[in-house]
């Protein structure tokens, strides 16, 4: 079990790294690369970049799941 929350935690923040990355800064950001240039500067926030969003606070919420997984499973296996 120990292993397999590892592995997820590994995966998941690789995952957040890039999700993170893409996020728009005070400048341009990566996401403009996507569409998410012309029409932020025109409109509020795009479909892209709040599904950006949404994905980067579901990865930290598997993030920080994992992580008091394996602390819960150190405590207890001892």
């Amino acid at each position: 079990m120990a292993l397999t929350l590892q592995i997820i935690l590994v995966i998941v923040s690789i995952l957040m790294t890039v999700a993170i990355l893409f996020h728009k800064g005070k400048g341009g950001g990566l996401s403009s690369l996507f569409g998410g240039g012309v029409q932020s500067n025109l409109s509020g926030s795009t479909t892209a970049t709040r599904n950006l969003d949404r994905i980067t606070v579901v990865l930290v919420i598997i993030w920080l799941a994992a992580i008091i997984g394996l602390n819960l499973i150190q405590a207890y296996a001892a």
